[in-house]
């Protein structure tokens, strides 16, 4: 199974689908999904989820960069559905986002008319522009901010969004994560439909990557150090993918690392 580009998209298509996953990944990490996020995606592909993980660049205006995504989805998913693997088959749609990713997942689900299974929200935030662009203050910009805004995006999500099923994931050690303020909106929504998961890991495990660790003729306390290092990392990134997979089909019961 080979990455393939689509109408801007980088695309995965597994012999036997169950489910189609649109991707979206963080604001400085977007660009080149198949490579930041490869491990993570190419699991996911693995286990028959069609990824379309859609680049974007970032601006101040997260609006329009969701209704260019958005329509870059369909234009990839319409070409698939002339693959005889998912033609005249319904396979439900799923949103994946990491960050920002996250917030053009719920733009998306507010602003346009989309059918969703669900939504998986990793280490959502949210922030202003001051805050997440530190150039803003230096420049004297402080005047400047995304659109829509922070609380324009929360009263958004309160009146309009439409996706019913949501899991949220936090990380410990991640200083950047608002999912909290999030889970709560979505409550209010939707009761019942909404699950927070909180796992080990920081704002930047869904990036991790296959780690190869040669060591040398003898196994030296560096060797040692590096292969905990590559345990570590997998034992995080491992149960992302196990959560994801479960959520995703609670039936396939996928054995948590």
């Amino acid at each position: 199974m080979d990455w393939q580009e689509i109408s801007g998209n980088w695309v995965l298509v597994p012999r036997n689908p169950v489910g189609v996953i649109h991707f979206l990944g963080g604001a400085f990490v977007a660009t080149a999904p198949h490579l930041t996020y490869r491990w993570l995606l190419e699991q996911l592909a693995d286990k028959g989820y069609v990824v379309i993980a859609t680049p974007f660049v970032n601006t101040l205006d997260h609006s329009a960069i969701a209704k260019s995504v958005l329509l870059n989805f369909e234009r990839a998913l319409e070409r698939l559905q002339d693959n005889s693997a998912i033609r005249k088959r319904y396979l439900p749609i799923y949103g994946i986002g990491h960050s920002m990713g996250c917030k053009l997942h719920l733009l998306i689900g507010s602003l346009f008319n989309v059918e969703r299974a669900g939504n998986i929200l990793i280490s959502f935030n949210n922030y202003a522009a001051r805050d997440a662009i530190p150039l803003i203050e230096q420049f004297n910009l402080a005047a400047v901010e995304f659109t829509p805004s922070p609380l324009e995006t929360n009263k958004l999500v309160q009146d309009r969004y439409n996706v019913r099923r949501n899991l949220l994931i936090k990380f410990t050690n991640d200083t950047l994560d608002q999912s909290t303020a999030l889970t709560e909106l979505l409550k209010q929504r939707f009761p019942e439909m909404v699950i927070a998961q909180m796992l080990n890991g920081t704002h930047t495990t869904p990036l991790g990557q296959d780690i190869k660790w040669q060591t040398g003729e003898s196994f030296t306390p560096f060797d040692a150090l590096g292969q905990w290092f590559k345990q570590q990392a997998y034992r995080d990134l491992n149960q992302l993918k196990s959560i994801i997979l479960f959520w995703l089909n609670p039936l396939s019961n996928p054995i948590i690392s």
